[in-house]
């Protein structure tokens, strides 16, 4: 019973309804929602739904922007994004740092080498200070201490903008989509309490694309890798990924997968290629911080449809725009972005529909439920056949008891009978024996006429 509470528990925790249960957590005990967007593709990162609730909660609740991984973006494009979101909600430029390492292993380090300074690219952090200035200016107009919910898609880097703000690693990051299971609370200060929560939830009505690069769960069917990697193929430009990639012209994604493998040499038994971890690779890398690519601003400036002038006059009420755009200047001139022409041109999807009623997610049942549920039905199935067994037998013995009982002249007449049938079997044995090693002396030996 223990192990089964343990399992549910965890299959709880690694559920999609249990993920929107904590996203409403967070929202619900926040002052202030970060929503975290990554940098190569702004739009595509946020979420309506998401949006809609918090502007419309009321309680003077605030939701900033913060556009991380601006190190991999060039210049000019993240320019204009800042200024395409700064008309709708206050936006900060952030780049987390990468290296950041648990408090135990930082003392010992800071023992051994107090005057060493590590100054390389995934030390740094920028925009930190950006960030704090306008939560400690916020905690002085409301005048007490605040909660700092943080909230976004998989990947775009929630943990790790926490732990940049801490300085030490206190919640856990990786690669992998979905590390953060539920909500959990960091203290930057006396005044600021962060809450970092699961991710978003992308809903099933989106597009293949942004299904490939939102979803909370990373992909091991072949048929939907191949899908998310001919989305992302057809929504940038060939001759760049061509270039980057440094591999011939290809004609469909399956050709671009072998070639991708063979380049690095992922190979199976026999020298074939493993497209689909040449599949896996190509989508850590487009989610993860490691290519550089930038998607292109929206035709139309307007403003958002679940938006209206009235929602983003509340939202920028109480911060100062014209420090903050200050503050974003210095940031973008502390980093080191990729040139314009190194950087993949690519076209974005729009907003990404999300999913925040569990009422939604009836028929997401994910597959360690299913893998719970046969083990749970095998192991029924197979104390059935025992007990099934069991009574088989005792109701035999009880047989063969009141037999006994009943007749003694009956079962010695049958013990005769049957030691009778058991000789002449054997003799009917005997004589089969014989025959055969008769036939097998007769017959022909073409083994043994070599000479």
């Amino acid at each position: 019973m223990k192990l089964k509470a343990k399992s549910n528990t965890l299959l709880d925790k690694n559920s999609k309804k249990s993920f929107c249960r904590e996203l409403k957590k967070v929202i619900g005990a926040s002052d202030i929602v970060l929503q975290v967007l990554d940098a190569r593709d702004p739009l595509g990162c946020r979420c309506s739904q998401v949006e809609q609730i918090i502007t419309q909660s009321g309680g003077n609740k605030k939701l900033l922007l913060v556009l991380n991984k601006i190190d991999l973006v060039p210049r000019e494009n993240l320019e204009k994004w800042l200024h395409y979101l700064k008309n709708e909600f206050p936006t900060v430029a952030f780049k987390s740092a990468m290296q950041l390492k648990d408090r135990s292993v930082q003392e010992k380090q800071l023992r051994k080498k107090q005057a060493h300074i590590d100054l390389s690219r995934g030390s740094m952090c920028f925009g930190s200070e950006c960030l704090l200035k306008l939560l400690r200016e916020h905690c002085k107009t409301q005048d007490k201490a605040i909660q700092v919910g943080v909230i976004g898609f998989p990947n775009v880097g929630k943990s790790s903008i926490i732990n940049s703000l801490k300085e030490v690693r206190v919640c856990n990051v990786g690669p992998v989509r979905g590390v953060t299971k539920c909500m959990q609370t960091v203290h930057i200060d006396k005044q600021i309490k962060m809450i970092d929560s699961p991710s978003i939830i992308a809903a099933p009505s989106n597009s293949a694309l942004a299904l490939a690069l939102r979803t909370t769960t990373d992909t091991e069917e072949s048929g939907k890798l191949l899908d998310a990697v001919n989305a992302i193929l057809k929504h940038c430009s060939k001759q760049q990924v061509i270039l980057y990639y440094n591999i011939p012209d290809f004609r469909n994604s399956v050709e671009f997968l072998t070639l991708l493998a063979q380049k690095r040499g992922m190979l199976k038994k026999g020298g074939v290629p493993d497209t689909e971890s040449a599949a896996k690779l190509l989508l850590y890398d487009w989610t993860g911080a490691k290519v550089s690519y930038h998607s292109l601003l929206p035709a139309s400036r307007s403003l958002s449809p679940h938006l209206t002038k009235e929602v983003v006059a509340e939202m920028q009420q109480g911060f100062n725009l014209e420090e903050l755009a200050k503050d974003n200047m210095n940031t973008i001139k502390a980093v080191k972005h990729p040139n314009l022409a190194s950087s993949i041109v690519f076209q974005s999807s729009g907003l990404t529909n999300g999913t925040i009623e569990e009422n939604e997610l009836t028929e997401g049942t994910s597959e360690l439920e299913n893998m719970e549920t046969s083990e749970e039905g095998e192991d029924l199935t197979e104390d059935d056949q025992d007990s099934d067994e069991e009574e088989e037998a005792v109701q035999e013995g009880s047989d063969v008891q009141t037999n006994n009982k009943t007749n003694p002249a009956k079962l010695s007449m049958e013990d005769g009978s049957s030691e009778e049938q058991t000789a002449g079997e054997q003799s009917r044995t005997l004589s089969f024996n014989l025959d055969e090693t008769t036939d097998q002396d007769d017959a022909y030996d073409f083994n043994t006429d070599y000479v």
